[in-house]
């Protein structure tokens, strides 16, 4: 399905600063089509004027939906839908008398002018007239009408006020922060104030959130600051951000604890007309989502931790390998030692990078370039082996990062120990779905009766095991066009990394 904005720049005439406020409108008006009960459709001009490109569209969570088909990309030309042609001509919200039954149930119509004000209207300041951008078809199932409640009526007048503050550029708010994907809904809890931030309804779901933060009375008539202030605020200073969102002043969220209860709030002021009327107040209950948060980080804390003490411990380890292999007279002792030495720091190379990173993912071109130099580190003086890399690994999950530094650093340690090469190479080539790493050398080659499956190296068993047996990947060994050997990996890495 095509964007927004790919529909506004291939059919229509919005310009940059446009298509913003179409993008900041769209984020947040599921607000609107929950307290409506209702479908949105937004419409904007074509191009030639021709007619109107559907190229945003919410349903709503409260009631049900008319349009159980996407109508994004749906063009109509201008006579073929008279309300949008009067309410975009007139610039004023048009509303339809009879419900209409063309899709077998009935459907109240209404359009709102869309208007792009400059910064001091959509603030509640001096009326400063704006670019009209487009209309936003409100379409509500009249199937299952009833006699509404008073949760049902404060809901509908908070959205006629809401459409007119559309209408007049004064909605979505210029100076707010974008929302949070988990900022609270209309279900969530919702309070309508007064000018003076006094409560003049409450739902439910509101006076249960306010219950749990230890208020037994009845909110509605109370000063939602004072009340919110006394009840989380009253051994310590208060947080001047709450006193501005509770008593809905300005477009902003906060969270209050009292006891072991959070509450996440958000205001809405209702500015229409040029005057603030009043504001909307949504409420969530965000205890168990901050819990289950703070548990997280207490577990990330926990296995960084760990990774930096299994790092300790391997490099205690390769000291005490280290100081075995000198003490010993026998040259092919000391050198399988001195590879186990090498085995473990490149394993400790692993645990360390994972003790800073926040996930379990790490950056491995730097674990890749460390155990890299580590492998010229251990070349004779005379061949002079300066090994470099081609290409990134990006990001890895620790679970492939570790057998994959111990396979490379077998590679390179015998490419340089048993090739004796003047140049060696990592080729390192990422897709979608796989990696892949190919070591290259100018070394002596292979033997010519050389078979991967049959060959005794400890070195090659060991990277057989961890690339084969461990990563679920492929290995294959053969000789370079002009001498030399190269070695390729590909590994299957998860997808998302």
């Amino acid at each position: 399905m095509p964007t927004l904005s790919d529909l506004a720049v291939s059919h229509t005439a919005l310009d940059e600063a446009d298509l913003e406020w179409m993008h900041s409108l769209v984020s947040d008006w599921q607000l609107l089509a929950d307290l409506s009960f209702a479908d949105l459709i937004l419409w904007v001009p074509l191009q030639d004027g021709s007619g109107w490109i559907a190229v945003a569209q919410m349903r709503p969570t409260t009631g049900p939906t008319v349009y159980h088909d996407d109508v994004v990309g749906t063009v109509v030309a201008k006579g073929q839908r008279a309300l949008i042609d009067t309410a975009w001509r007139e610039r004023r919200i048009c509303r339809e008398g009879d419900p209409d039954w063309s899709s077998g149930v009935p459907v109240r119509e209404e359009i709102i002018p869309v208007r792009r004000a400059d910064v001091a209207a959509a603030r509640g300041g001096e009326h400063v007239p704006g670019r009209y951008l487009g209309v936003i078809q409100r379409s509500t199932n009249l199937s299952s009408a009833r006699t509404p409640s008073r949760l049902e009526l404060t809901y509908l007048q908070s959205a006629s006020d809401l459409a007119q503050m559309v209408a007049e550029g004064r909605f979505p708010f210029s100076e707010e922060a974008p929302t949070m994907v988990r900022s609270p809904r209309v279900g969530d809890g919702l309070l309508r104030l007064d000018r003076a931030g006094r409560v003049t309804y409450a739902s439910p779901n509101a006076l249960s959130a306010y219950r749990r933060l230890g208020r037994s009375a009845d909110l509605v008539g109370a000063e939602l600051g004072k009340v919110t202030a006394m009840l989380c605020y009253s051994d310590e200073p208060i947080n001047e951000d709450l006193m501005v969102v509770a008593s809905g002043r300005a477009p902003r969220e906060t969270e209050v604890e009292s006891g072991s209860t959070i509450v996440q709030l958000r205001a809405i002021p209702l500015i229409v007309g040029g005057g603030r009327i009043g504001a909307l107040v949504l409420i969530r209950d965000v205890t168990e989502l901050r819990r289950r948060e703070r548990e997280l980080m207490t577990k990330d804390a926990t296995i960084r931790e760990i990774h930096h003490r299994v790092k300790n411990n391997l490099q205690t380890v390769a000291a005490l390998l280290r100081l075995q292999a000198r003490r010993l007279r026998i040259p092919e002792g000391r050198e399988a030692l001195e590879e186990a030495v090498r085995r473990v720091g490149s394993i400790a190379i692993v645990h360390e990078t994972l003790s800073h990173a926040p996930e379990e993912f790490v950056d491995f071109d730097d674990i890749a370039d460390r155990v890299i130099a580590m492998a010229g580190e251990v070349s004779v003086p005379e061949s002079q082996v300066s090994p470099a890399r081609t290409g990134s690994f990006g990001v890895l999950p620790g679970t492939v990062a570790t057998p994959l530094a111990m396979a490379l650093t077998e590679l390179l340690q015998n490419a340089v120990q048993h090739g004796q090469p003047h140049k060696l190479d990592v080729i390192v080539s990422r897709g979608p779905e796989r990696l892949s790493v190919a070591v290259r050398d100018d070394g002596k080659g292979l033997p010519a009766d050389f078979d991967l499956e049959s060959a005794t190296s400890l070195g090659l068993q060991i990277v057989r095991t961890l690339v084969v047996g461990e990563l679920s990947g492929r290995l294959a060994v053969a000789p370079c066009e002009g001498g030399g050997t190269e070695v390729t990996l590909v590994i299957p890495i998860p997808a998302g990394t």
